[in-house]
């Protein structure tokens, strides 16, 4: 798919999807915004007519772009690549869950996807993938959360669990003082904060510290997925990588057999865990954890996991356009907003698989 040459004036015939239960029948884009009320055009302006279910572009809030296939840092020209793969699969919104690179500079390319920065991952000395992060003590953690606040776009990513070593098995890495200090940083600092967790332990000190996302959240149990849901704890799916655990398993069985049981545990109850969740209440946005491990563009593999974990359609959709942007406070296609869009030939409410191949993505108003 090329990049976007020209932004005509636009007639989209609906329905356009505002939420799970508001429509309209039809919308106009002028300028890169949409209209909900037909604007004045001069006579003979050029109109391009749309027509299909036009759905807010798809939002991955888990993903790293800046961090190479296999792990290490990319240019900023294989940044923008990865950020153009993950376009062209329908996805309008990323929130950069840390990378290694100052990816600021593609923010300002009008044919990538909007971007949300949650700068470099923070995480305890020896306790993550070597190399991805700013790892340090807790008696600096709350200085570098200052810091990341400052760096990134309203967001700080903590490391909460890893495997620990001498245990031989996922840990917290901090202890409740520091998650509390984190999040004491993060909020003075105007930012939220996230955190990666696997682990069962580590949810109630996160949860009693006032964090405001999860990632991952495998090891979500009945008392914290009640906690979560009470909280208004927003949880990012990332259920393709979770389907990697019985890699990670078999890489560390002979060093770690605890270890590897319990990533296998946590795989193995991976849908029945979304579901539970989704069921009692708990907000799920999707995300794809891409780049490193994974492969950008995977969007439409993860909306397929929330399917084989029992969300329907509409659900499904909620986590991948609406509740993102109300998490992240981004326009979606209210009167007004940035024409980042997906046309459809099908109802996505009644299949999501209609997400795969749109007639049409506008971003800024451009056909791409």
């Amino acid at each position: 798919m090329s990049a976007a040459v020209t932004a005509p004036i636009l007639h989209l015939r609906g329905p356009i999807l505002l939420g799970p239960e508001e429509e309209l029948a039809g919308a106009w884009v002028v300028e890169g915004r949409i209209h909900h009320d037909k604007p004045e055009l001069p006579a003979g302006t050029e109109v391009r007519e749309l027509e299909g279910f036009v759905v807010p572009g798809l939002a991955d809030l888990h993903c790293h772009l800046g961090i190479a296939d296999g792990g290490g840092p990319t240019t900023l020209a294989g940044a923008r690549e990865q950020a153009l793969v993950d376009r062209d699969s329908g996805v309008l919104l990323i929130r950069d869950a840390g990378s290694i690179l100052d990816t600021s500079p593609l923010q300002q390319q009008e044919d990538l996807p909007r971007l949300i920065r949650c700068g470099r991952h923070l995480a305890r000395t020896r306790r993550y993938l070597r190399g991805y992060a700013d790892e340090l003590e807790p008696e600096d953690l709350p200085a570098a959360v200052t810091r990341e606040a400052r760096r990134g776009d309203g967001w700080v990513k903590l490391v909460g669990d890893w495997i620990d070593r001498g245990v031989g098995d996922l840990t917290p890495c901090w202890e409740p003082q520091d998650f509390h200090a984190a999040a004491e940083a993060a909020h003075a600092a105007g930012a939220r904060i996230t955190t990666h967790t696997f682990d069962e332990e580590t949810l109630p000190l996160v949860l009693d510290a006032g964090f405001d996302c999860l990632e991952h959240a495998t090891g979500l149990t009945d008392e914290t997925i009640a906690r979560v849901a009470a909280a208004g704890v927003p949880v990012v799916t990332t259920l393709v990588n979770v389907d990697e655990f019985e890699t990670y398993a078999a890489q560390g069985e002979r060093k770690f057999p605890a270890y590897a049981a319990h990533m296998r545990r946590l795989r193995a109850g991976r849908h029945d865990r979304t579901r539970d969740a989704y069921d009692a209440g708990v907000q799920l946005l999707v995300g794809t954890d891409a780049g490193g491990v994974l492969g950008h563009g995977i969007i439409h593999d993860e909306l397929e996991e929330l399917s084989r974990a029992g969300l329907d359609a509409t659900a499904i959709l909620d986590a991948a356009t609406w509740a993102p942007r109300a998490v992240l406070g981004a326009p979606g296609l209210e009167d007004g907003a940035p024409a980042d869009l997906l046309v459809l030939a099908e109802d996505p409410r009644e299949d999501h698989r209609a997400l795969r191949e749109p007639r049409a993505i506008v971003l800024g108003g451009r056909m791409l």
